[in-house]
């Protein structure tokens, strides 16, 4: 223990006294892990919006007036055999006009004159993949009892783009930035083993083990990995909580706020864990390369 406290001691006296090099290394670090956990919070989002909309109805099919119920079970059996379809769900005529009127409660004049048997009864149709949409758009569109057919191809297959390309995009940022901070955390470490050569010399001296040497530095690495991901962590919570109020709006009726909060707990515990590792490697990469014990 009193060995543990002693190296601790050297470490946090070698980072006070060269507390540029060491602010330096921090802020590189917290360049990484903000933009890394912004990209994991926006991929993580993007995915939640993109599995909302996936889960909706994706296309609508409105049947012709007349239309016998015998026909809309034949159309339900058909789309179902074809093992595309996840989810049907029949809208009635009276059903139709309970959902026109929620949605345009706060306007009277839109109600005055709408009754159920102006509005066209319909299938809510789900496919299990995103592909298969036009597939089943071109089975309801032959149908004869189908009179119009309206679906969300474009918009979720664009969600789903816009989601790889952040993801693609994010990977390759961080990774850039992962190896610039292990660059940085390496040069810091050997400008400090250069700076302490003669406090070295006086260890090797008096007897000091390896161990003892080099570990005062390793420690120095952790402590810029573990600080940056403090860092990165608190700005990344006060950010989104400044921004909760206009995702809020933009988002409406999208179930992805208010965030549960142990999202920032793993998202700081994975970031410290990496701080950790990219600290020590780039320490005990220097220690090896330019200190000779």
């Amino acid at each position: 223990m009193k060995t543990i406290s002693r190296l601790t001691k050297t470490t946090f006296q070698r980072i006070s006294r060269n507390p540029y090099h060491s602010v330096g290394a921090v802020f590189v670090m917290f360049l990484t892990f903000f933009v890394g956990g912004i990209f994991i919070l926006i991929s993580v989002g993007s995915n939640q919006v993109l599995n909302y909309f996936e889960s909706r109805p994706q296309i609508d099919a409105f049947f012709k007036d007349g239309s016998s119920q015998e026909d809309i079970d034949t159309l339900e059996k058909k789309l179902n055999d074809t093992g595309l379809v996840s989810e049907i769900r029949f809208i009635s005529k009276e059903e139709a006009l309970e959902i026109y009127k929620e949605r345009n409660k706060d306007d009277p004049l839109l109600l005055e004159f709408v009754s159920a048997d102006i509005l066209p009864a319909s299938f809510q149709i789900s496919s299990k993949k995103i592909e298969d949409l036009d597939q089943l758009a071109s089975i309801v569109t032959k149908e004869e009892i189908v009179e119009n057919v309206v679906y969300q191809r474009d918009l979720v297959q664009t969600l789903s783009n816009w989601t790889k390309t952040i993801r693609n995009i994010g990977i390759v940022v961080v990774v850039f930035l992962l190896i610039t901070s292990v660059l940085i955390t390496l040069i810091v470490i050997s400008l400090n083993i250069s700076l302490h050569k003669d406090e070295i010399e006086t260890m090797r001296l008096v007897g000091a083990t390896e161990f003892y040497v080099r570990t005062p530095f390793i420690l120095e690495g952790i402590f810029y990995g573990v600080m940056a991901a403090v860092l990165a962590t608190v700005f990344i919570w006060l950010l989104f909580y400044w921004v909760s109020p206009f995702l809020e709006g933009f988002l409406a009726d999208i179930p992805i706020l208010p965030i549960d909060q142990r999202v920032f707990l793993y998202l700081f515990l994975a970031e410290g864990a990496t701080g950790i590792i990219i600290g020590a490697l780039g320490s005990y990469t220097a220690t090896r390369k330019y200190l000779k014990v």
